[in-house]
């Protein structure tokens, strides 16, 4: 318990920091995160059956993200964005180069690890950029309701938790958890229009209410990935708290999903 603790505010703190630092700090940070986060899934999903492009896949990561962080950063041009398609291509030609019983296996799931792994947090870099200029506010507040949705999900779930979420993928969620998370989460997000500005009151709600829910339905995602693997965490990074993924399952399926409400409104 000391040494999750101890973990747990570090690694907090270094997030913190590399938001509040600046846009660079940000970028990379974050990019780093994607790239770790693709390895640790291939490292995961990895079999006799299962053979990963796990370099192509990580490259890949890095490729897209880092175009996206220098286009946001005003040193690219939108379209040359474009120029990490042909990494897609190629995971679809390489292993015609190979003697694999079922490439297409290994095909999949190394565009699974893209798309799963490492794009939500390209999602994430571009919440930092949405109004045009570099807003660590809105990261930083997407991140805070976040720990607060997980914090009131536990708190309310182990007061109160009769009646389960989902039983069947993780049988310690309970419906009562769930609701204790949203309404934490919303009254965070009250709190954070009030410090942080950036967009208004209602938005910061409706992006809690955004969070809460994919984000615990991100931590099912994840929890049905290690039951289908019979494995306890995604990885050992962080002791006592298991890998990235383990620790943004919740980031993972929300991100882009808070990106697309704050494009529209």
């Amino acid at each position: 318990m000391k040494t999750r603790a101890i973990t747990g505010f570090f690694f907090i703190a270094v997030v913190i920091g590399a938001i509040l630092l600046g846009d660079i700090s940000f970028v990379l940070f974050f990019s780093i995160l994607a790239a770790w986060s693709t390895y640790e899934f291939y490292t995961l999903v990895s079999s006799e059956l299962i053979k990963p492009l796990k370099i192509l896949g990580v490259g890949s990561a890095v490729v897209f993200s880092g175009l996206v962080s220098t286009y946001f950063l005003g040193y690219l041009e939108g379209k040359f964005i474009l120029l990490g398609l042909p990494f897609l291509s190629l995971t679809f030609i390489l292993p015609l180069f190979q003697k694999r019983e079922l490439p297409f296996n290994d095909i999949s799931y190394t565009l699974s690890g893209l798309l799963y792994a490492a794009f939500p947090f390209v999602f994430f870099i571009a919440l930092g950029f949405i109004s045009g200029v570099y807003n660590p506010f809105l990261p930083l507040g997407y991140l805070i309701i976040l720990w607060s949705n997980d914090t009131g999900a536990y708190l309310a779930g182990r007061s109160f938790g009769k009646r389960k979420l989902f039983e069947r993928i993780s049988p310690n969620k309970t419906w009562e958890g769930f609701i204790g998370g949203l309404i934490l989460a919303a009254v965070v997000a009250l709190n954070l229009h009030q410090y942080f500005g950036s967009i208004s009151k209602i938005h910061w709600v409706c992006i809690a209410l955004i969070i809460s829910t994919f984000g615990t339905l991100g931590d099912l995602v994840e929890s049905m990935l290690k039951r289908s693997l019979n494995v306890k965490d995604s990885g050992k990074i962080l002791p006592g708290h298991g890998g990235l993924l383990d620790r943004f399952d919740g980031l993972l399926i929300s991100t882009p999903l808070v990106y697309l409400f704050l494009i529209f409104v």
